[in-house]
């Protein structure tokens, strides 16, 4: 067939024509989403974006949001295209951004560009922008697509639009247990429950999270550090639950590897709070204790999320887990599990008494992968 019949051919067809179009524009915006996620667990607060400068079928300029307070991803990709900007298409993840803040806003570099189209993902939940970006450019004549591969969009800044959509962050709790539901000997030893290839996944876990917590017990039984350490990241806040301020001040966690922040409720001594002070640790008080006195889930979610923190990675212990399962504050499990029988032992979670089968917390959307010898479950907690 001739190029002039082919193209005849594919004419008289707009269907197909319109189809082989959202094909591509499909896989342009796919080639934004993977570099957006070439950021993940250095652009929080702010969300992962990425984009792509099409002309004439061809990416002519790429960009990404590389890490929090860096140049955003539209203007990379539009600098990199240069004067083949001029009327072409524009993909991108996420809103641009109308607003001023530690960089120039991004509709304002691509109206300057002239590009022909912009096709948006998703609209940002951000109430600074949340639309206002799509109708600026659309103000000055620029056609705007969204919602091309919306879904796929949202899971890559799950966290971002829960936070910013919640006021609250998106708790992750992590359980690495043997295969009977244990996390260390009846004697307290839990090293290691899990092999090398689960533990670099923890490791990982931890470096696109905002802040990891555990509770006082755990401090004193393990001495964590809670770095991030086998693999490349950075280092999140380090964050206990001691509602009497009993963290000791040489704790590892206050070693200054990493911010920490020791929450306490009204009840802890006042020279035990001064201590950790001294020591380097922010201390937050928090009014009212919960359940026995602990430090109280809901308002605690509701400061962190106030400071900025976007994920939060709940490591430990039983009964801090218990704690977030019961206050239904968590948004997402990952549970390593080891092929191992322990018996009599600590349980992984401690204090959650459901005495119905109807009342358990089921996990959606459940995913298994294999780590070595071990397995991780990931999931969404359904609660009833």
């Amino acid at each position: 067939m001739s190029r002039a019949k082919g193209l005849d051919t594919l004419f008289a067809n707009p269907l197909a024509y319109a189809m082989t179009k959202s094909e591509n524009d499909a896989a342009f915006m796919r080639q934004a989403l993977d570099l957006a996620a070439r950021g993940s667990g250095r652009t929080s607060p702010n969300p992962m974006v990425g984009s792509v400068v099409v002309r004439d079928g061809v990416v002519v300029g790429r960009g990404y949001y590389r890490e929090y307070g860096g140049r955003h991803a539209e203007p990379q990709a539009l600098e990199e295209a240069g004067d083949r900007a001029r009327g072409a298409e524009l993909y991108v993840t996420l809103e641009p951004c109308c607003h001023q803040g530690s960089t120039p806003p991004c509709t304002d570099a691509i109206i300057a560009s002239d590009v022909a189209q912009v096709h948006v993902a998703m609209t940002d939940p951000d109430r600074r922008v949340s639309g206002k970006g799509i109708e600026r450019l659309r103000t000055e004549g620029i056609e705007v697509e969204t919602g091309l591969l919306e879904a796929e969009a949202r899971e890559l800044n799950t966290a971002y639009v829960h936070h910013r959509t919640t006021g609250l962050p998106f708790v992750l709790l992590k359980l690495a247990q043997t295969l009977d539901g244990r996390i260390a000997t009846r004697n307290g030893h839990s090293q290691w429950i899990t092999g090398e290839t689960a533990r670099e996944r923890v490791h990982l876990l931890r470096s696109r999270a905002d802040a990891v917590l555990v509770g006082i017990d755990t401090v004193l039984a393990d001495d964590p550090r809670l770095t991030v350490r086998h693999v490349e990241g950075r280092q999140p806040r380090r964050i206990v639950l001691d509602s009497r301020a009993r963290t000791p001040l040489d704790a590892r966690i206050l070693n200054g590897e990493a911010p920490a922040t020791i929450c306490v409720t009204d009840a802890a001594p006042a020279d035990r709070v001064d201590g950790l002070k001294q020591a380097g640790a922010e201390v937050l008080v928090l009014e009212g204790g919960g359940e026995g006195g602990a430090v109280p889930v809901g308002p605690l979610k509701s400061a962190l999320g106030s400071a900025g923190i976007v994920t939060l990675m709940v490591e430990g212990g039983s009964r801090v887990a218990a704690s977030f399962l019961r206050e239904s504050a968590v948004d997402r499990i990952a549970c390593f599990v080891a092929p191992r029988i322990l018996g009599t032992g600590i349980p992984s979670i401690t204090g959650l008494e459901l005495d119905d089968l109807s009342r358990t917390i089921d996990l959606r959307d459940t995913r298994v992968e294999r780590l070595g010898d071990d397995f991780l479950i990931t999931g969404t907690p359904g609660y009833t």
